[in-house]
């Protein structure tokens, strides 16, 4: 079955939310805390969400939800565009639909904002922080503070605005 890409539908906000902790209760133990932080926040966007800034993007198989990504940019404050809420179900790991996600948000954000684009990970993604580098954003904070609790140490990845130098600096 072929993939589409959409933005909300109803079942969207429960289908990334499951996708989120079908992934971070299996491989990082994250349970409650981290379930309900990511809703909370997830359905506060939905209910803020201004269409012709904002972006929320899904992709489905079918009526199956593959992988979602937002860029927050109504309410990313002055470090500019806030991507969110990007992630990949298991069945579609290394098909390439995250570097399509990831693709479509930075071209919206260049288009709509103009400006730099900011996120918030942890250590120990590898594979998704190869593919933030590779779409411009640099390791600019890492500390002990863990938003998650998941016992995990988080990073902030910052990248420029289109056209512009990036000049982040490492905290420990």
């Amino acid at each position: 079955m072929p993939l589409g890409f959409d933005g909300y539908r109803p079942g969207a906000l429960g289908g990334v939310l499951g996708l989120h902790m079908d992934y971070y209760a299996g491989q990082w133990g994250f349970g409650q805390a981290f379930e309900t932080k990511l809703a909370g926040e997830l359905s506060e966007f939905l209910a803020r969400l201004d269409p012709a800034r904002d972006l929320f993007l899904t992709a489905w198989r079918g009526d199956v939800l593959a992988g979602s990504i937002s860029m927050d940019i109504s309410g990313g404050g002055p470090d500019g565009a806030h991507l969110r809420w990007f992630v990949v179900s298991d069945s579609e790991r290394g098909s390439g639909l995250g570097k399509q996600l990831m693709r479509r948000a930075i071209d919206h954000a260049d288009r709509v904002a103009g400006g730099p684009v900011w996120l918030t990970t942890f250590a120990g993604l590898d594979a998704a922080r190869a593919l933030y580098e590779r779409h411009g954003f640099t390791l600019s904070a890492q500390n002990d503070a863990d938003q998650w609790q998941g016992g995990v140490r988080e990073q902030l990845f910052r990248r420029p605005a289109p056209g512009r130098v990036s000049g982040g600096s490492l905290q420990t």
